[in-house]
């Protein structure tokens, strides 16, 4: 065996020893088809207020821009779907936020993953990315054969739906490289067909500006009028297009101690909801990615619900 897959094959099980669902390797370089597209969501400003998209342009298409020397994009999932979730009557968050922020919890897999790297190959350069630098993470995991980018621009896989973060390692090592798989959406449209704000404009093509986890967490001003009555009743994120897609019925639980909910919150009541404290919202929420809205966000959203 040469050293090159020796080394992939070590990585791969490096990354299923750290509790990743898959990993998948692509060789470093310009994204040629995705730039076209990133292009043409950004003129159509379907990002909105989201202008830190418009940052970085060519970073974020091409990795050996943000480190140097790279030869190998690395991408892995790791799962977060709930045994248990919220109770009927309350206002929704997105299953990803239950538990500690993934950006913790995945920052402390990778520098790990890295140090293993670097422990058995020795000089080997690279940097952890978890949503946190312009990098177009599910691009690059499709192309490394971790799932397909569906109809509503979310990765999916047929062995386990899209309930997972995704995150690379970028690193200036030469591996055996991943081929991309191909797309399984078909004929249907349940995604499209269930967004209550129809932010999915076209299949594989989510305005971002109209979409309700935008709404709620991006959005820093007030919620347009017009959206009153169309957020069925989620007040931090949204699931919709993730829970109707028929490949997520082979969704399996995590195993992710930290990505376990509070119990507090799903027990939580629209009443409770409604009656939280900043205190009550500081303990429940302590670690959770939810504390990017803010308590006055929250409060605001819970608000357009009512």
């Amino acid at each position: 065996m040469n050293s090159k897959s020796k080394y992939t094959q070590f990585i791969k099980s490096e990354a299923k020893r750290l509790g990743f669902l898959s990993c998948g390797i692509s060789q470093a370089g310009f994204l040629e088809q995705e730039a076209p597209r990133l292009e043409n969501w950004l003129n159509n400003n379907q990002n909105g207020q989201m202008s830190y998209m418009e940052n970085n342009f060519d970073k974020r298409l091409n990795p050996t821009l943000l480190v140097d020397g790279a030869k190998s994009v690395i991408s892995l999932l790791l799962n977060y779907y709930p045994e248990s979730t919220q109770v009927v009557d309350s206002y929704k968050i997105s299953k990803y936020a239950y538990g500690t922020d993934y950006h913790f919890v995945i920052k402390d897999k990778l520098k790990e993953l890295l140090f293993s790297i670097q422990d058995k190959i020795g000089e080997v350069y690279g940097r952890a990315f978890v949503d946190s630098a312009p990098v177009l993470d599910k691009a690059w995991a499709a192309k490394s054969g971790l799932g397909w980018i569906g109809k509503n621009s979310n990765l999916l896989t047929q062995k386990v739906g899209s309930f997972y973060f995704i995150a690379e390692l970028i690193i200036d090592l030469d591996l055996e490289y991943d081929n991309a798989t191909t797309d399984h959406c078909g004929t249907c449209t349940a995604c499209i067909d269930s967004c209550p704000t129809q932010a999915i404009v076209a299949p594989y093509i989510v305005d971002g500006s109209k979409c309700i986890s935008y709404f709620t967490i991006e959005l820093k001003e007030n919620i347009p009028q017009e959206m009153k009555g169309k957020f069925d009743d989620w007040a931090f994120g949204c699931d919709i297009c993730q829970d109707v897609c028929p490949w997520n019925k082979f969704s399996k639980p995590h195993s992710e101690p930290l990505f376990n909910a509070n119990p507090e919150l799903l027990s939580m009541s629209k009443k409770d909801w409604e009656e939280i404290t900043e205190d009550t919202f500081r303990a429940v929420f302590k670690d959770s990615s939810l504390k990017r809205t803010k308590f006055s966000g929250l409060n605001r959203n819970i608000a357009f619900l009512k």
